[in-house]
């Protein structure tokens, strides 16, 4: 008996809780394994136990934004794939901060089509 091949693990942050299910739902239905959490803090809190494959964040996000959240994610899981995306200006100056700090991230901008999200994922 062969052993199923693992999902990959995602977790996607947004506190825009809709936003962050809706994906968590599409990418569970494409052969991931999602988790949707609501703030910058808890995608930090749950990365340490989950230890996703991916994370897929908001950059705009009322505690944590998703670029600091996305670096402590990345100290903690060098091999952890990050996806960002923001429907909002402010986002370019975070991310020139980011890279400044040596951190470069890949960017969609909202709203994101599920389709093209999932041919990032897998490509």
């Amino acid at each position: 008996m062969s052993e199923t091949p693992q999902k990959p693990k995602v977790l996607v942050a947004d506190d825009e809780r809709v936003i962050a299910d809706t994906l968590a739902i599409i990418l569970n239905q494409s052969g991931f394994e999602a988790t949707a959490v609501y703030t910058g803090e808890r995608a930090v809190e749950i990365a340490r136990t989950l230890q996703p494959d991916m994370l897929i964040s908001d950059v705009i996000m009322t505690d944590l934004n998703g670029i600091d959240a996305a670096i402590r994610i990345r100290e903690m899981l060098p091999a952890c794939k990050i996806l960002l995306f923001s429907g909002q200006a402010a986002t370019a100056d975070l991310l020139d901060r980011a890279r400044n700090q040596g951190h470069e991230f890949e960017i969609l901008a909202k709203p994101v089509h599920p389709q093209d999200l999932l041919a990032r994922l897998r490509g």
